[in-house]
């Protein structure tokens, strides 16, 4: 090892394999591997060949400490998690206020892919919704389809240090069914929430939808926007740190579909789920956690994923709003019971 961030990142990866918090998720991991409940998505065609069985945990800590439980390396298709990074680069290219005058931020309790606009106003209720997320995409700036894909590549890159890939198969199964998201879009452009590019659009929609991520880039999503918009293992700033609190607002209003309320009011972490049976959790200035279990409950939200969220909310004092003191110090389950790291 030649320096210090060398040492730094040896030290962070021997805790994470001796530390008791590893024991922890791992017993997590054990409890939550036989729940069979839900179904895989299959209005995707592509989505229906995802295998039960898979099933992984990471937690990345603000410091980049990592840890990896289950298939955490097996990858996937990033599906509506990428509406809430998505969102956070429009804002850069446009300021807080334009975005909010074509993207509400409203929960609406109806389904994502619901064909419905605010009535006062004719804007999409929020970019967490398969309308508003259209209408983001479109605000994403590029010369042509191609830039504009490029952009949003590189800021996933920026999030999770590593290149990403498009799954074309599923890109192209998205386009061929996406008769909804049609309608959507050709919708808010009588309304003019949109420009006039909506098959661009809707391409660049359905890719960033298809981009492979595994559970360790959801957890380094989350623990990125938990760090204030830097990534935590490489210090590159994903996002500017002012849109942060927009981002993960949204996350917690309206992540998690139409259960978003039960969701904040169980678990209360700012999260986003997709179909493919992802979620990333964020605990500001704490930690990101990232899950992957394709069995999905009615909501569209993944079974295990969210059993684990909960435990992990439970058993640590993580809600938003929990004003007690949590009986397990987290950080010194992390550094093995040293208690050597600020909480």
């Amino acid at each position: 090892m030649s320096n210090f961030g060398d040492l730094q990142s040896l030290a962070s990866s021997i805790t994470a394999v001796t530390s008791p918090f590893r024991n922890y998720l791992t017993d997590l991991y054990e409890k939550y591997r036989k729940l069979n409940d839900g179904a895989v998505a299959d209005y995707i065609p592509e989505l229906a060949l995802a295998k039960p069985e898979w099933f992984g945990i990471c937690v990345v800590t603000k410091d980049g400490q990592v840890f990896e439980v289950g298939d955490c390396d097996k990858l996937f298709t990033i599906q509506s998690i990428s509406k809430a990074f998505v969102f956070g680069l429009a804002l850069e290219d446009h300021g807080r206020e334009y975005v909010n005058s074509k993207v509400s931020v409203e929960p609406t309790g109806e389904a994502f892919n619901a064909i419905v606009l605010d009535e006062a106003t004719n804007r999409p209720y929020n970019p967490m919704v398969n309308a508003g997320a259209i209408a983001t995409a479109d605000l994403i700036e590029g010369e042509n389809g191609t830039e504009r894909l490029k952009r949003l590549l590189e800021m996933f890159k920026r999030y999770t240090g590593r290149e990403h890939d498009i799954n074309v198969p599923v890109f192209l199964s998205e386009k061929a069914t996406g008769f909804r998201n049609r309608a959507m879009a050709y919708l808010m452009r009588n309304f003019g929430m949109i420009s006039d590019k909506i098959d661009e659009t809707l391409d660049l929609y359905f890719q960033q939808c298809s981009i492979l991520v595994n559970a360790k880039d959801l957890a380094m999503l989350a623990a990125t926007l938990a760090n204030g918009g830097v990534n935590p293992v490489t210090g590159e700033r994903a996002i500017d740190e002012r849109y942060v609190q927009d981002v993960i607002s949204v996350m917690l209003t309206c992540g998690m579909y139409d259960a978003s309320g039960e969701w904040c009011y169980r678990v209360g972490m700012p999260a986003k789920s997709g179909v493919g049976g992802g979620i990333t959790a964020v605990v500001p200035g704490k930690l990101g956690i990232g899950t992957f279990s394709p069995l999905l409950d009615a909501k569209g939200n993944s079974v295990r994923g969210i059993k684990v969220c909960q435990d992990l909310s439970q058993d640590f004092g993580l809600h938003l709003f929990n004003v007690a003191k949590s009986e397990r110090d987290l950080q010194q389950w992390i550094a093995g019971g040293n208690g050597i790291n600020d909480w």
